[in-house]
């Protein structure tokens, strides 16, 4: 079997009904799911199998629920294959919360509480300011940069070439779009989000979940992890603690993080979240790799007969 790196979706990715059906199959998956609601104190399996949509979208819902999933997807596909044993994670900003409960650096139920305390510190942060967030589609990168520098707001995530999204003031994100076709960008459209994540605006969830981290035990990854902040391997805790609590205010470096481990020599990556949403942005990063999406049973079934061939 190749050796596999997994990656774990980010927020905008859920959907109700996410891992209803793993959870039906799956005893030790089920387990999960019940341990994540004693956890949380609220049925947040609930909201992930039955919605509504406009409650799984808050961000203080979404960020565990896409946590909770790429866990329970990774197990159902470990029971499938025991054989299997990852040799890296990373994950799409919450995702990176997800890849390193995955790798071991903190307990499952300790990072599903850091995750929904993160999903509540920014979902906060949003309902105090007033930001938005916009995609710069078939610009220049550093067309892109210099143009977020002008209007004054944040590159919040590098995530493909030709795909680069900015955050911050309404006035500054408004000023980007319109500008975006005269410095050579193909198209700028603005997101419908809550509020300008990664970007200065975020400062207040920032420091809150700094200090939720610093109460943190972090031990050593069992696998590399990448982080977003630096796109690159982290292994202590202090870089841990550094770059988790960065990457809220920080941009997320997707292209890069990519690039890091496909230099490594990887090329054979499972995506656990649902929509293929990182498959897609691999097949601008680097096409000559492969990605197996993994978000219900019909798909974990397609994976395993991949993996086994």
């Amino acid at each position: 079997m190749n050796e596999v790196v997994i990656l774990f979706s980010g927020q905008g990715a859920q959907k109700v009904g996410m891992g209803k059906d793993l959870a039906a199959a799956y005893p030790q998956t089920k387990q999960l799911f019940e341990e994540a609601d004693q956890t949380l104190g609220f049925p947040l399996s609930e909201i992930m199998f039955e919605g509504p949509d406009t409650e799984l979208t808050k961000t203080s819902r979404c960020q565990p629920a896409l946590y909770l999933h790429g866990l329970a997807s990774l197990a159902a596909l470990q029971t499938e294959l025991p054989e299997l044993k990852p040799v890296a994670a990373a994950g799409l900003s919450l995702g990176e919360f997800t890849a390193h409960a995955a790798a071991g650096t903190f307990s499952i139920n300790r990072g599903l509480e850091i995750v929904a305390q993160r999903g509540q510190f920014m979902e906060e942060a949003c309902e105090a300011t007033v930001g938005a967030m916009a995609a710069m589609i078939g610009g220049d990168e550093d067309a892109v940069v210099k143009l977020a520098a002008d209007c004054e707001v944040d590159v919040a995530n590098f995530n493909a070439p030709g795909q680069i999204v900015l955050s911050g003031s309404v006035e500054g994100v408004d000023k980007a779009v319109s500008e975006a076709k005269e410095r050579g960008i193909r198209m700028g459209k603005k997101l419908k989000v809550a509020g300008a994540y990664h970007s200065k605006l975020m400062q207040s969830a920032q420091d809150k979940l700094a200090t939720v981290l610093s109460r943190t035990e972090i031990g050593t990854p069992e696998i590399p992890v990448i982080c977003n902040y630096r796109a690159e391997l982290v292994s202590s805790a202090t870089e841990i603690r550094e770059t988790l609590e960065q990457q809220v205010t920080g941009s997320v470096r997707w292209t890069a993080s990519m690039q890091a481990l496909i230099a490594q020599g990887h090329t054979t990556f499972i995506e656990l979240g649902p929509g293929r949403v990182l498959a897609g942005l691999m097949g601008r990063i680097d096409k000559s790799v492969r990605v197996i999406s993994i978000d219900d049973m019909d798909s974990l079934h397609a994976a395993v007969a991949e993996l086994k061939a």
